[in-house]
């Protein structure tokens, strides 16, 4: 079978294309009459053209972007998720198995938590976002009216919907399966999207003279948060989690900020940006600043730091090359494991096989938190 993304299916397609324009500007002539088959003739050519038109069309873009990179990642039969590969330093990769994972959702706080629809603004960055936090079963329960809750930031891509991180990507579903499976503990997601400022793709940085969004993630969010819930104030209670430009900076905030976030999950992400029309100038003309918020350039030159990564990726993906020099690259005491699928593209598909062995990995990092704590009372 001709592969989804080579250019061979891509020159069969536009050939195909081409070949039904010719073939409907010969036949018009003939379908030129006004009885029925002479207008089912012309409605069939029509649409027959458009139809091939958009699937070569569809191909191109596909290959460029990557949003399905096989047959069974397009038709949604490839595998489950991967299991989870802990890395000792200089360690490469390894291949994943599979499992099943649950995918419905309710709403009842007995039996599922609550979501809450927040607006959260930084009292330092001057930002504002908006934010969905999923408060799990537990919270409300009086077993739990005096502990304290660990939290992950779950951040889209860009562009990106938080909505979707719920609807589609099923973070709460996923999350309280792992919860009743006492795969990690009660936790409180907080969805958001990975820039403040509309239309613009910050990186999360902050900006030389511009949007300081990095501060509004790593010091206002978990202070904001801190006021309203019952949230662990520690970094090691604290994880940031995403795909794509969410998950780089899930990545940069552990590594930089590691007294913000003790972990961070990364889902097909890039390791280092450059501008681009949907960033405008992150830098400032600073060699130096883009150079440390390159990811893999702060693994090998700065100073290691005691934190857990989980990187995501298949041979598919553009970043296969670069997590296998992010895997190399990493010291201790910085912990660093991935996923490798073996097949999956730049994709919701993708990502969603990807969550759920991540939430368990996630749960290991936070099996030695203290189980009770004293903390302030959940907001109405």
């Amino acid at each position: 079978m001709l592969a989804l993304t080579g250019l061979p299916l891509q020159i069969i397609a536009s050939l195909l294309a081409v070949a039904a324009f010719a073939a409907t500007m010969w036949l018009w002539p003939k379908l030129g009459g006004k009885g029925v088959k002479a207008v089912l003739g012309r409605f069939a050519a029509f649409l027959g053209t458009q139809l091939m038109v958009l699937v070569a069309m569809a191909l191109v873009a596909n290959s460029y972007f990557g949003f399905y990179t096989t047959w069974t990642d397009l038709l949604g039969t490839a595998g489950g998720p991967g299991t989870v590969v802990d890395h000792k330093p200089s360690n490469g990769l390894s291949v994943t198995g599979e499992q099943k994972f649950y995918s419905s959702q309710g709403s009842a706080e007995d039996r599922s938590g609550v979501i809450q629809n927040v607006v959260l603004t930084g009292a330092r960055s001057g930002l504002t976002n908006q934010a969905y936090v999923y408060l799990p079963p537990q919270y409300f329960q009086s077993a739990y009216a005096d502990k304290q809750f660990p939290m992950a930031l779950v951040l889209s891509g860009y562009p990106g919907s938080a909505e979707k991180l719920i609807s589609l990507m099923q973070y709460p579903a996923s999350t309280l399966k792992a919860i009743n499976a006492k795969e990690m503990p009660p936790t409180v997601l907080v969805m958001m999207r990975p820039s403040p400022i509309a239309n613009r793709d910050t990186e999360c940085m902050d900006v030389p003279n511009g949007p300081q969004v990095e501060t509004f993630f790593t010091e206002d969010l978990p202070k904001a948060l801190a006021t309203g819930y019952r949230i662990a104030p520690q970094a090691s209670a604290h994880a940031a989690m995403g795909d794509s430009t969410g998950g780089y900076c899930a990545l940069k905030f552990a590594l930089r900020k590691p007294d913000a976030y003790g972990a961070a999950i990364s889902l097909s992400s890039d390791y280092s940006v450059s501008n681009d029309p949907t960033t405008g100038d992150l830098f400032g003309g600073s060699a130096q600043l883009k150079q440390e918020n390159d990811l893999l350039w702060r693994l090998k030159n700065a100073p290691a730091v005691p934190v857990a990564l989980l990187l995501a990726t298949s041979p598919n993906e553009d970043n296969y090359q670069a997590t296998q020099q992010m895997v190399a690259a990493f010291k201790a005491p910085t912990k660093l494991s991935t996923i490798t699928l073996d097949s999956g593209g730049h994709n919701f598909h993708t990502w969603g096989r990807e969550i759920p062995p991540a939430l368990t990995w996630l749960g290991k990092q936070w099996s030695q938190l203290p189980t009770a704590a004293t903390g302030s009372q959940a907001i109405a």
